[in-house]
């Protein structure tokens, strides 16, 4: 199977749209662009990092994801003539051209060279740490912000939706039927992607597969079997075009009666050297309906059909029936899963954090505010994970100019006061792995079904407090002391 690169994808959305994506960012990135021009300071190197501040849906983690498509869409930034030629349109408040031509001829010549640092996609992240890490020229850094926040923002969100649904369903396997509920064409391919790396086994949008190599599932909906007169005849009809691909929906008139139907029809099917491989519940008490569906099915000695139940399902729902007893096998998730119903977005925020003086020496950069949980952390950032068995214990956020923490400890990143340490652990590892170094590829990236992989093993390896779908621990996350004790001097000194 060929899948396409994301600068193939880009292409596709280029013909999609009838535009190139280099102007995917908002106006004032541009306008601050001109300005760091005016100002000289357009080439000085800066270190911007994207972090959430509150973890998705009241969890206590987030799935990182979205990074290597964001990453390629920087490595194919380019200021076309087009591009060029609607910037020299716009016009500013007294009616003159907002952006200068000599501005524009620059970023007509300009190369997004810049050096890029993320954790794996697939990782479980904690809010304030960095998952993805941005250095190089000033203009270059701020440029990318919106576009990076919006594909690594959505993509995050949606992959830690799918590894909540996947975590309720247990042992089941998820699918995610989403497409017509989805929030665009880019919308319902991007949520495919995240959805695949946080667990779901396969998708029902088909580009999605093609384009991803995801795998893809779905038989037949109502309307095929209302365009018969009975639902016998559509279950036949439809088992002598596919007969390999056999899960019949079973409540466009009577579920049971649709069970009996498919039943029927699994015999027929299995004297043609085929089999059933089950059936769709969409409506009503589908607890009760999965029960007597079992039931029907061992006594026809069908011991392998599975039942797979769809409808505007999520995490607590499909938690709720597992205790209630269903005997569903396969989830169909759409709606609430793609568009996190529950919690529309992420809130991830890009901020800069250092940058050189006219001399090349770091000056770093802090953001404060009235609330803690909005002042931002200064320096070149990086995350260190403590182990013990395998096991996550505890993360510790520290400045690579101030050197790697001396041990696990230090103070609460989200009190900035009370101190966490561990008396033991086995490993550590930082988590901000190199990616690009002047706008190239300095490692080879994961395909996206060991990505998938990644995610599936890493959840599995976090205490069970953490990861629960009902009040869940918070994970310790520190700010290694050294650095704890420059952000509160710099915050008493710009106040």
């Amino acid at each position: 199977m060929s899948i396409l690169s994301f600068s193939a994808w880009t292409a596709f959305a280029g013909t999609m749209y009838n535009n190139h994506l280099s102007l995917l960012t908002d106006l004032y990135q541009i306008t601050m662009a001109q300005g760091y021009w005016d100002q000289g300071t357009h080439q000085r190197e800066s270190v911007f990092h994207l972090f959430f501040r509150k973890g998705p849906f009241q969890g206590s983690y987030a799935i990182a994801a979205g990074i290597e498509p964001a990453i390629d869409w920087i490595r194919s930034l380019r200021i076309t003539t087009s591009d060029r030629e609607y910037l020299e349109d716009l016009r500013g408040n007294d009616g003159k051209a907002l952006f200068k031509k000599e501005f524009l001829q620059f970023l007509t010549e300009c190369r997004f060279e810049l050096d890029i640092d993320a954790v794996p996609e697939g990782l479980p992240v904690m809010a304030h740490e960095p998952i993805v890490r941005v250095r190089g020229p000033l203009l270059q850094c701020q440029w990318i912000e919106s576009a990076l926040l919006n594909i690594v923002n959505f993509q995050t969100l949606v992959a830690t939706k799918a590894a909540r649904v996947c975590l309720a369903a247990g042992d089941s396997s998820v699918l995610e039927f989403g497409l017509r509920r989805a929030q665009g064409i880019d919308g319902s391919l991007a949520a495919s992607r995240a959805c695949y790396i946080g667990g779901c086994q396969a998708t029902s949008n088909v580009l999605a597969g093609k384009l991803y190599g995801i795998p893809v599932r779905g038989t037949h909906a109502h309307s095929w079997v209302m365009s018969f007169d009975t639902e016998l005849e559509a279950f036949e009809a439809y088992a002598r075009s596919m007969p390999n691909n056999c899960i019949f929906l079973v409540d466009t008139y009577n579920t049971l009666d649709g069970v009996r139907n498919a039943i029927r029809v699994a015999h027929q099917l299995a004297e043609k050297g085929h089999r059933l491989v089950g059936v769709r519940l969409d409506s009503g008490d589908m607890t009760k309906l999965s029960i007597e569906a079992r039931k029907m099915f061992q006594e026809a000695q069908l011991h392998d059909a599975v039942i797979v139940a769809s409808n505007d399902l999520d995490e607590i729902e499909i938690e709720r029936m597992r205790k209630a007893g269903a005997q569903i096998d396969i989830w169909g998730v759409g709606t609430k899963l793609v568009t996190a119903y529950d919690q529309p977005a992420l809130g991830g925020v890009y901020k800069l954090s250092s940058i050189q003086d006219q001399h090349g020496q770091w000056i770093d950069k802090i953001k404060l505010s009235e609330q803690w949980i909005k002042v931002s952390t200064p320096g070149i950032l990086n995350v260190r994970r403590y182990r013990k068995s395998n096991v996550p214990l505890m993360d510790v956020l520290y400045s690579e100019t101030m050197g790697a923490p001396a041990a696990a400890q230090g103070s609460d990143i989200v009190t900035g006061q009370q101190s966490m340490a561990l008396d033991s652990f086995d490993t550590y590892e930082d988590l901000l792995k190199p990616i690009l170094r002047k706008g190239e590829y300095v490692t080879d990236l994961p395909k996206l079904k060991t990505i998938r992989e990644n995610a599936i093993a890493w959840c599995n390896e976090l205490p069970e407090r953490i990861r629960t779908l009902s009040s869940p621990s918070r994970y310790p996350v520190a700010i290694e002391e050294r650095l704890s004790k420059k952000k509160m001097e710099m915050m008493k000194g710009y106040r």
